[in-house]
């Protein structure tokens, strides 16, 4: 058990812990723990950020503990203050159900609810909060909380001092988080929560109602992890388009796949380490052989297959490595149409009346211009005969070459390319 607490500091995934001796001397027992990790259902879709919680619960669960996903339907309604400017917009009991039910077909990708010795467990909040009483919560929660503690919280200070101020609604909700610990720890014997480290306030509020309605012998421990952001500081998991899904409906596997192979070169072997289970006598040679040839981007390429396999299998990787060839030349054989699409996002596309493939077909030449290729004809005339056009990635050797509907893609694209990187994509209408 040491060493597993070492091979979470050795990935970067402390930032703090109430008591670590007191933790380290707890995991030497050998008995397995029970810890557990938030989520609030605030979208039917958890995103890139959120893989830190699931992976350290899921790191637990491998080391034999006991494991705990708590969806937040009764959090949820309320919003968390830590880390946002502004007051979320609340949501209906029927929208967290269905948020909630999307969520735990993510978790279990990560987390295994069906093992024989330790299944984890998913827990919505509600089933204890709702039931409760104003009066009833004022009376056996909000007693043990004094007011100079809940305002000294970052999360409450920050909101404070902001223009908009902070709801009482808002204000509540590290109340609430701590009833979800004491709850857990009386109902299942949960140690320990885990959360980011914006969560710090709210996982303290838990431990410290713990010890005052069981008494101060009783074990309750908070570990957060460091919030993961990029080189300039900014939110990790955030791209031009919007947020990184784990759902594919919303990010597909292609997409998430190329968000990690694009990562920073100065953040690739801090991501090995907390979004993987690779081991360090795995990582540690990506380490090296990216410090000596970033370019190779073999860190990267590991670092990319890890999670997508992760997230959403191993077919789906196959598939994110097919559309990822595509625009690198590769063959379109066994490409399926949804593939494909995935790659018309990334590229230029203009629209080709079907009509013009009719007959005779339509002149190559036209077809390089008309998809901004080249600027003029001639242009496009010198880059066939130089040997350097694609049609669906296969060399087009002359330029007097007929375009048909036989050409055409899936019954309605073609994809051009001029040298190795030039793309393009006429969508017929």
């Amino acid at each position: 058990m040491s060493d597993f607490i070492s091979d979470l500091e050795w990935r970067g995934l402390l930032a703090d812990c109430t008591d670590l001796d007191g933790l380290r001397k707890r995991l030497a027992t050998g008995s397995p723990l029970t810890v557990y990790c938030g989520f609030d259902p605030t979208g039917d879709s958890l995103h890139v950020g959120h893989l830190m919680g699931q992976l350290t619960l899921a790191r637990f669960q491998r080391a034999g503990h006991h494991v705990i996903a708590l969806a937040g339907g009764a959090t949820g309604m309320v919003g968390d203050p830590s880390g946002r400017s502004a007051e979320r917009n609340l949501l209906t009991r029927e929208q967290l159900a269905h948020n909630i039910a999307c969520i735990k077909a993510q978790l279990s990708r990560l987390l295994d609810f069906t093992a024989a010795a330790n299944p984890a467990r998913l827990v919505d909040n509600a089933d204890w909060i709702a039931p409760f009483s104003f009066l009833e919560f004022l009376r056996d929660v909000g007693k043990h909380f004094t007011l100079n503690v809940m305002l000294a919280k970052d999360s409450v200070k920050s909101r404070m001092e902001g223009d908009g101020g902070i709801s009482y609604t808002e204000f509540s909700y590290q109340l609430l988080q701590a009833y979800d610990f004491f709850h857990l720890k009386k109902t299942f014997g949960c140690e320990l929560q885990i959360g980011g480290s914006d969560q710090w306030g709210n996982l303290t509020a838990g431990t410290d109602l713990i010890r005052k309605k069981l008494g101060h012998e009783a074990t309750a421990w908070g570990w957060t992890f460091p919030l993961i952001t990029k080189s300039d500081g900014t939110k990790f998991g955030k791209t031009a388009s919007g947020a990184v899904w784990l759902d594919s409906q919303k990010t597909s596997p292609y997409r998430l796949y190329q968000f990690f192979v694009n990562t920073e070169d100065a953040k690739v072997c801090e991501y090995l380490r907390k979004f993987t289970f690779l081991s360090r006598a795995e990582i540690e040679p990506l380490e090296a052989a990216h410090a000596a040839n970033p370019g190779a981007r073999e860190a990267h390429r590991a670092l990319a297959r890890e999670v997508t396999t992760l997230v959403h299998g191993a077919d789906a990787l196959a598939g994110a490595l097919k559309a990822s060839e595509i625009l690198f030349g590769g063959s379109l054989d066994g490409v399926t149409e949804a593939i494909f699409n995935d790659v018309v996002g990334e590229v230029p596309t203009k629209d080709l009346e079907r009509a013009k493939l009719d007959g005779p077909g339509a002149s190559i030449v036209d077809l390089i211009v008309l998809a901004g290729l080249e600027n003029s004809k001639g242009a496009a005339r010198k880059a066939l005969e130089a040997g350097g056009v694609y049609l669906n990635n296969v060399r087009i050797p002359d330029h007097t070459r007929a375009v048909t509907s036989a050409d055409l893609l899936f019954g309605k694209y073609l994809l051009l390319r001029k040298g190795k990187k030039s793309y393009a994509v006429l969508t017929v209408k």
